[in-house]
């Protein structure tokens, strides 16, 4: 079945596993986007509720820290399930001559590839962690793409993220208890806030995947 035809379609007004629920029963070939940040367990937790169906991947981009590789696991585990790992073009210490083209080739092409297949997919973002997210929607036509783009987290606080987590005993991400708000990729990790720990000492802020 193919995606909907783009059109305005306000779910704001739906809470988060309500708004999975709902792309569940709306998009048939619906996939998850997880980093194993603390928003992805939170999301993945709800998805086996809400769309056990969905298909859940990651961007394993061959730098990953070895505790992403362990929350990985224990995620699986925990759940049960089989996180797909789709992998793109990796040169050997990219991130040190063209950080840009890293990102390109390591997650911007694999999830294009990843997302041609699928009439909706799910990310973690919200507004509260930057500037340029502040205007995230909670359902969204993915140009890029050309699917809808469903962002469950985008009303949600950090606070409201770690009582979620707590309620539920969701597994997490172990580098967010040694200073690491936001995780990426280990060349371009650092501990901090928000996502300042993001490509450090770079005029960068997003690596693409979210940019149209």
């Amino acid at each position: 079945m193919a995606a909907l035809e783009p059109a305005i379609d306000d779910l704001e007004h739906l809470g988060a596993q309500e708004l999975i629920a709902e792309a569940a029963a709306r998009y048939p070939r619906l996939a998850v986007a997880c980093s194993f940040q603390k928003e992805a367990s939170a999301i993945l937790d709800m998805v086996v509720r809400a769309a056990p169906a969905a298909r859940v991947f990651t961007l394993d981009t061959g730098a990953l820290f070895p505790e992403t590789r362990d929350a990985w696991r224990t995620l699986e585990e925990h759940y049960d399930i089989a996180i797909e790992g789709v992998r793109g073009e990796q040169l050997d210490r990219q991130w040190e001559r063209d950080p840009d083209r890293c990102c390109e080739l390591r997650k911007v092409r694999p999830l294009r590839e990843t997302l041609a297949g699928a009439d909706a997919w799910i990310a973690g973002l919200r507004r509260e962690q930057s500037p340029e997210r502040a205007d995230t929607p909670k359902l969204d036509w993915d140009r890029k793409h050309e699917l809808w783009k469903l962002n469950p987290l985008a009303d949600w606080t950090e606070a409201d993220v770690w009582r979620y987590i707590a309620a539920n005993d969701v597994p997490y991400h172990q580098l967010h208890d040694r200073g690491y708000a936001s995780i990426g990729c280990w060349p371009c990790t650092q501990p901090g806030d928000g996502r300042e720990g993001r490509w450090n000492g770079l005029d960068k802020v997003e690596c693409g995947i979210h940019v149209a």
